[in-house]
């Protein structure tokens, strides 16, 4: 493990000798955009200098009062340049693919290759205001 200052850095030295990079610019970035993202947006990785984001939401509702709970992956509008690479549902990570549904408390890890349209994301995770 090395701690690196400049981020351009990381890329050339993961994956050599040295295991993991950490830049603490990069995480602490990341700790903000998880407290300044709309929806229940519980953790937020900044990729590729900032360019690209991986999200963690929580999904809220139910069919009726949610875009996503109750939904087939492959049925959700996602944003361009949008993938849910994994949902975790309790202890248990599972990969998704286009027939995987989306239940309420699943954590859904989303990885955005445009951060422009994290705005559209975070409304997919926002329940109806009639959600309780």
């Amino acid at each position: 493990m090395v701690l690196i200052q400049r981020s351009g850095y990381v890329d050339l030295v993961q994956g050599g000798v040295i295991d993991v990079a950490i830049s603490p610019q990069q995480a602490t970035i990341s700790a903000l955009l998880t407290h300044v993202r709309r929806a229940d947006i519980v953790n937020v990785s900044s990729l590729r200098r900032g360019a690209a984001e991986a999200i963690e939401a929580i999904a809220h509702g139910d069919e009726s009062t949610s875009k996503v709970v109750g939904r087939a992956v492959g049925d959700i509008k996602l944003p361009p340049g949008t993938t849910i690479g994994a949902i975790v549902r309790g202890e248990e990570v599972l990969i998704a693919h286009d027939r995987t549904v989306i239940e309420q408390d699943d954590h859904v890890v989303m990885f955005l290759v445009d951060k422009k349209y994290v705005p559209d994301v975070e409304t997919l995770f926002q329940p109806s205001p009639f959600f309780l």
